[in-house]
């Protein structure tokens, strides 16, 4: 199969971003758009064609429509659910970095995003004031050189693989030119909801530093990895750079365990390793997807009888302070 020859910049930059459209091209009831509209006045739609052509028209249960539609349900206050749910202000120690965990630190490499997930515990992230700017990643450079601890740099944002590959490659280069570094990891979307991301320059500027490279996708059901995903992601597996995926527990999505199972297996068979199952972030505006942790429990114990291990992922949750991320089971 041949991966569609529209260009990965194009496809990003005319996402969709009206309410109405894409009620219009699903073929929804046009009485959603009002609701849609006034959620959406407080984390945008924003949502590729390459993905919305994998969703059912006309259905309002689609498991990929349903992470993407604003609702009123956001809007409700649900105590408990705050707008920095990972206390990440408290990490922050230079514009545009996070330092949590020991051995690794996290950057915001941008705030742009292909898709606007409702459920995104950085939906209300203060990107301003982490702009990665010259200045800015000069400071991190040193910060990371002056900690012999710090083994590897995380790219996130938004979605680090909305930067150009040029910016990605001089940015690897600075990085590998500190000794004590020895991994990259990329957590991005970007690839899932507009394959033609995976470029030749992209692997290239991956692969091409003494710094080992890992990209973990974000990927919540099965119906997420199309046939074009997969070829996508042919080059990266051919020049050894894992591929993990991250997946939410999410309401209505994939709180099943036969949607749980069938993901697992369809990443594995696209040469992606499942990795984490994560509990929903107590993110505001998000409740309505929640998922407690006694029934997420009940599906793991389910979902490991019927799989092998090496496709089980780690069910956990993120608990601000903690020196780690927190398994369930």
């Amino acid at each position: 199969m041949q991966i569609p020859t529209a260009r990965w910049q194009q496809l990003l930059s005319s996402a969709i971003s009206d309410p109405a459209e894409l009620i219009r091209l699903l073929e929804l009831p046009v009485e959603l758009v009002e609701s849609a509209r006034r959620a959406a006045e407080q984390f945008p739609l924003r949502v590729p064609m390459p993905f919305i052509e994998r969703m059912r028209k006309g259905d309002l249960q689609d498991p990929l429509l349903k992470q993407v539609l604003p609702l009123d349900a956001e809007l409700q206050p649900v105590p408990g659910f705050v707008t920095d749910p990972l206390a990440e202000m408290q990490n922050n120690p230079h514009d545009g970095l996070i330092h949590k965990y020991r051995g690794r630190v996290l950057l915001i490499t941008t705030s742009a995003c292909a898709i606007n997930c409702r459920y995104c515990f950085r939906r209300h992230f203060p990107y301003q004031e982490n702009r990665l700017g010259p200045d800015q990643w000069q400071r991190i450079l040193d910060y990371i050189a002056a900690d012999d601890s710090i083994h590897e740099v995380l790219f996130s944002g938004g979605d680090p693989l909305a930067a150009p590959d040029g910016r990605i490659a001089r940015m690897l280069n600075e990085l590998a030119a500190i000794a004590h570094l020895r991994r990259v990891r990329f957590h991005s979307r970007l690839p899932v909801v507009i394959p033609q991301r995976i470029t030749d320059q992209l692997i290239a500027a991956l692969t091409g530093t003494r710094l080992k490279p890992i990209l973990v996708l974000h990927a919540n059901h099965a119906n997420e990895i199309d046939a074009v995903l997969s070829e996508a992601l042919q080059p990266l597996r051919q020049a050894r750079v894992p591929v993990l995926n991250q997946a939410v527990l999410l309401k209505g999505v994939n709180d099943s365990v036969e949607a749980l199972k069938t993901l697992s297996e369809t990443l594995f068979d696209a040469g992606v390793l499942p990795y984490y199952l994560f509990v929903l972030d107590p993110v505001a505006g998000s409740a309505h997807f929640d998922v407690s942790d006694d029934q997420a429990r009940k599906l793991f114990d389910q979902l490991q009888r019927q799989l092998p291990g090496y496709l089980v992922p780690k069910l956990a949750r993120e608990i601000p302070g903690e020196p780690s991320k927190t398994l369930l089971i």
